[in-house]
């Protein structure tokens, strides 16, 4: 491993020794290793026991000889890492998380190489769509004999990759062999959607093999999130959404609108495509690690005279098995009769339509005006995030073919008033637009825009119109509300506990309280390991034995403490049984400095444990 490869190394040992203030970017891989912590806390004991004997030992010279003992601990530490990123996997697993109960999937039902986990919703949407002439509730079907009325043969039959004889296709293809039941899955989550991005990549002139990139991206799935903080069925990340043309508001994450994100990944690959002068395989390794990653790779290759393919570039795990699993998805289903594969059919036709709304509409109204189930109507437009569509707009809906003109009928007969439902709020004393916007589950711009207020300043005793949900909000399932309220209430160990994020709190250091990994932590609470937490944020943790400090009879409350004389933040501390850093933390205090008599502190303390 070159020293350049070792850099996540040196920089976790910076900053648990503490010759760094904040977390490197790579540090959570690094630091899940259990053995990390048995090294850097030996580490840090020897440090301090050397500090102690050099200051009564040699005293002027202990700036001198902390050096070296920093140096030689240091030293020790990265001995020690080193054999923990060694002993890792040579190749990561997929972790396609649970979505039922009954259908689980198990690690080794993922491919092994590369691959970035990914988070479903914790209950499967099961979609039923009604065909042009009826409602067919047949499930997909599978045969070994071509179908002319199947949409695969129809794309497969204008394949444009070549294929060549590679371990890592083969590697690749022989796990999606293996596992046929995944792939009914998968397509069962594809059948709404697959005919539209077929059409919409044919009207482009562009490959078709890129309708089956859901696959490898998200299981063609529109609820899903990565670690990486990609979401959607083509998995954007903010930056690069917003730049092809994917909105995120409150109300609507564009990267999750089938449409919108299916738009914005073809303009990305068609823009990628120009960029590395008509290279599909360099466009497809860029839409997954970047523009900038490959064209390095390929100047690198360049410099050295070695071949520029794809397959001789140095690229990430992950990308370099990422093209591989395209080109073993197509392989499989433009020959899976020779393999003997039962690839579930679609049927070659239009079964949604897009349907113009006008204005913002309550997503139970809109399902009761097509005759749809809620969760139905929200599993085809998913970018939705609340109750409500934006009121900004896109104003559209994705629905059956069927649904389209009975929704479109009853539309017309509904007024753009009654698309909400309304509440008449007497202003109290106390109130504010954020206070009343979080009550009623919609923004404080919404209630301005509403009551045409010019300003946030409200008057206890006037009154304001505020548009709320329609049915309880436990009704709408899909919305970000109740699919993180469903994540966090999925049982994951013995004890749960609510923590309440503070000032200056980060995933690492709550889950060094709870002595649980940054990653789970993560992932019970639907985030990435590097999102910013905010301020009021409510969070689970999961663990399997409770410790003292985190009983679950605590009781904690947020109490004020005006200092007295005499008091240091060590005797505050012991006095409510809290510990000196939080308090540090809490109220964002220089520990070198004094507290003065009179000074108010701000305390999050037990009181069921607490000396007073």
């Amino acid at each position: 491993m070159s020293l350049g490869k070792k850099r996540p190394v040196f920089d976790a040992l910076f900053y648990s020794i503490g010759l760094s203030q904040s977390p490197p970017t790579q540090f959570i891989k690094v630091c899940d290793c259990p053995t990390f912590y048995k090294i850097t806390k030996t580490c840090k004991i020897a440090i301090n026991l050397l500090h102690c004997f050099f200051v009564f030992t040699f005293r002027k010279e202990v700036v001198c000889f902390m050096r070296l003992t920093n140096g030689f601990c240091s030293g020790l530490l990265l001995v020690g890492l080193c054999a923990c990123v060694s002993t890792e996997p040579t190749e990561e697993v997929s972790e396609l998380t649970a979505i039922t109960p009954e259908e689980t999937l198990s690690e080794d039902e993922a491919p092994n190489e590369g691959v970035i986990p990914i988070a479903h919703p914790e209950n499967e949407v099961t979609l039923v769509l009604p065909s042009k002439e009826e409602i067919d509730n047949t499930p997909l079907e599978t045969t070994l004999q071509s179908n002319p009325n199947d949409l695969w043969q129809r794309v497969s039959r204008q394949f444009a990759f070549d294929i060549p004889e590679q371990r890592r296709i083969t590697n690749q293809k022989n796990w999606y062999l293996k596992h046929p039941e995944y792939m009914k899955r998968v397509m069962k989550r594809a059948s709404p959607f697959v005919y539209f991005i077929v059409e919409e990549i044919e009207k482009r002139e562009m490959p078709l093999e890129l309708a089956l990139l859901p696959i490898v991206e998200s299981a063609f799935d529109p609820f899903a999130y990565s670690h990486g903080r990609a979401a959607g069925m083509w998995q954007f990340i903010p930056g690069t959404a917003t730049r092809f043309g994917m909105k995120q508001t409150w109300w609507y994450d564009g990267r999750r609108d089938v449409i919108a994100s299916t738009q914005g990944a073809l303009d990305y690959l068609n823009y990628l495509h120009r960029f590395f002068d008509g290279n599909w395989l360099h466009a497809l390794a860029a839409y997954n690690s970047g523009e900038g990653r490959v064209r390095k790779a390929i100047q690198l290759n360049e410099k050295k005279g070695k071949s520029t393919d794809f397959w001789s570039l140095d690229l990430p795990r992950e990308t370099r098995a990422y093209v591989p699993k395209l080109l073993a998805l197509a392989d499989i289903v433009k020959n899976h009769d020779a393999y003997k594969f039962d690839w579930p059919e679609i049927k070659n036709e239009q079964v949604v339509e897009i349907v113009e709304i006008g204005s913002q509409i309550d997503l139970a109204l809109a399902a009761e005006l097509s005759e749809l189930d809620v969760n139905a109507l929200h599993a085809l437009n998913p970018g939705f995030n609340r109750w409500a569509t934006d009121p900004d707009g896109p104003h559209r809906l994705l629905l059956p073919v069927s649904q389209a003109s009975v929704f479109s009928d009853n539309l017309a007969q509904t007024s753009a008033q009654d698309r909400l439902n309304w509440i008449r709020h007497t202003i109290k004393s106390g109130d504010s637009l954020l206070k009343l916007a979080n009550q009623y589950h919609t923004t404080a711009d919404i209630i301005k825009q509403v009551n045409e207020l010019n300003s946030n300043v409200i008057i206890a005793g006037d009154h304001l119109m505020v548009p709320v949900a329609l049915k309880s909000l436990s009704a709408y399932a899909l919305s970000n509300e109740e699919r993180l309220a469903a994540k966090q209430n999925r049982k994951r160990g013995d004890y749960k506990f609510d923590h309440t994020v503070v000032s200056g709190d980060t995933l690492w250091d709550i889950s060094r309280k709870y002595d649980v990994s940054v990653k789970s932590l993560a992932k019970w609470n639907g985030l990435a390991p590097r999102d910013t937490l905010k301020l009021g944020q409510e969070l689970v943790v999961w663990v399997d034995k409770a410790s003292d400090s985190t009983r679950e009879d605590a009781i904690i409350r947020k109490v004020s403490y005006q200092v007295r004389k005499g008091d240091s933040l060590s005797r505050i501390a012991s006095k409510f049984n809290v510990k000196t850093k939080d308090i540090v933390k809490w109220n964002s205090l220089n520990p070198k400095r004094y507290l003065q008599p009179g000074q108010t502190l701000i305390l999050h303390i037990d009181v069921t444990r607490s000396a007073s």
